[in-house]
């Protein structure tokens, strides 16, 4: 049997490491321009539209690097798209490790790593997408704001601790840099360090059949990653902020959206209803709390706590080093999908207005619509998985009970009539 350790769903981690890689290349040659200062002053760069326009330095250093530095603009967006593709390669890693069952003893720590490199991933790409003080990020911070005050009891602290006395102030962006280019990159090549230490210690999972073999680091992949990066950076363009121009408190440009990554928490705070309870003369922002800490904080501790959950309702303390087919675990199958579907939902959500706009629906049916899939959505997309799993298992186990029919009708000398039968050629596909 040909091995399967070459599958090529195992290639996810690795382009999630070598896009860190160029997340880190590229964003130590941003670091030596920008200057993390949101102080004041008249814009003297070379884009002559905004010139002697009130902007923070950051801004103008910024511009500095788009304009006036040469291949500045062309590593900012190189560092931009990495960071998105980054966040794609370890969501789908966690797809195939959730759905194989990669997750089980004794590799539990390696779920809880990946699942904290995605929460990385995506605090390193909104405090990021801070640093240019433009109007997008402007918007950014305004959300984050909103979230911070609807924090019961310690809001107002929490937003005095980011923004100081004022918002936006001075302080927000000079602290989410040192958390962008000093904590978030440590942490996260500490996380792809320990996993480098336990997939020695471990080793890989295999498909059933196939050896376990150490398979080395990739330099091809390594490179056609980086250049499909470099491509994306030269020809497709992200984030023009000189379009947008610097940032206003109050202000957001038209058809703003986040990354794609928070597409699904911009959904969910646009089909919460406006809940805001008062009690004891405190209202309780819970139109923000919820769909922005809640529903996220929930998804992602449920998220690392499944291996445990699982191990602890199927009884399963078993040593795993084989991948299991999706089929053969339906239950589990099914709830991915119902995950899937719940994500998938927020995410378009956060279109809900262009979709009314485009398809000339009510905004507010559009709304009331997505508030109802998204309870409805995930049972429908488990159940109808979760059923799809065992007709394939019935499927192949009335195929290697009673073999493949050839069509073929022979008459016995009994006068009976019998269908030719013959064994299957191959091992039903593992996959």
């Amino acid at each position: 049997m040909r091995s399967r350790t070459d599958h090529w769903s195992f290639l996810f981690g690795e382009i999630a490491l070598y896009s860190l890689v160029v997340l880190f290349v590229t964003g130590a040659g941003l670091t030596v321009f920008y200057d993390p200062d949101m102080s004041l002053a008249g814009y003297d760069g070379v884009y002559t539209p905004l010139r002697d326009v009130p902007v923070s330095r950051a801004f103008a250093s910024t511009m500095e690097i788009s304009l006036e530095v040469r291949g500045g603009l062309l590593l900012r967006q190189v560092h931009h798209w990495a960071t998105l593709v980054f966040v794609a390669a370890v969501c789908l890693h966690l797809l195939r490790l959730f759905f194989t069952g990669a997750f089980r003893r004794p590799r539990g720590l390696n779920w809880l790593i990946w699942v904290g490199l995605l929460v990385l991933g995506m605090a390193a790409g909104v405090t990021g997408g801070v640093l240019p003080d433009d109007m997008l990020s402007g918007g950014s911070l305004g959300l984050i704001q909103g979230i911070t005050q609807s924090v019961p009891l310690v809001g107002s602290y929490l937003t005095g601790l980011l923004f100081g006395d004022a918002v936006p102030g001075e302080r927000v962006i000079p602290l989410f840099y040192w958390v962008h280019v000093l904590v978030l990159p440590l942490v996260m090549a500490g996380l792809f360090a320990a996993r480098r230490w336990l997939l020695r210690r471990h080793g890989r999972t295999h498909y059933p059949g196939a050896a376990r073999v150490s398979r080395p680091a990739s330099f091809a992949l390594f490179a056609v990653t980086a250049g499909v990066l470099t491509l994306l950076g030269t020809v497709a363009e992200i984030n023009p902020i000189w379009l947008y121009g610097p940032s206003r408190p109050g202000t957001i440009g038209a058809g703003a959206v986040p990354d794609w990554y928070m597409g699904f928490l911009d959904g969910a705070i646009r089909i919460m209803p406006g809940w805001e309870p008062v009690i004891a003369g405190h209202p309780l922002t819970l139109s923000v709390l919820i769909p922005a800490l809640v529903v996220p904080g929930g998804f992602f501790t449920l998220l690392a706590a499944y291996p445990l959950i699982e191990r602890r309702l199927t009884g399963d303390r078993g040593l795993h080093h084989t991948l299991d087919r999706p089929r053969d675990a339906a239950t589990r199958t099914g709830l991915g999908a119902a995950g899937i579907a719940f994500y998938g939902l927020l995410w378009a959500a956060a279109a809900n207005d262009q979709l009314a706009h485009h398809f000339d629906l009510s905004l507010f049916a559009v709304t009331w619509f997505f508030r109802v899939a998204v309870v409805v959505g995930p049972v429908v997309a488990f159940e109808v998985t979760r059923r799809v799993c065992l007709a394939l298992r019935w499927q192949e186990s009335q195929l290697l009970t009673h073999g493949v029919e050839t069509g073929v009708v022979v008459r016995s000398p009994q006068g009976g009539y019998t269908e030719v039968v013959r064994a299957p050629s191959r091992v039903p596909s593992r996959t």
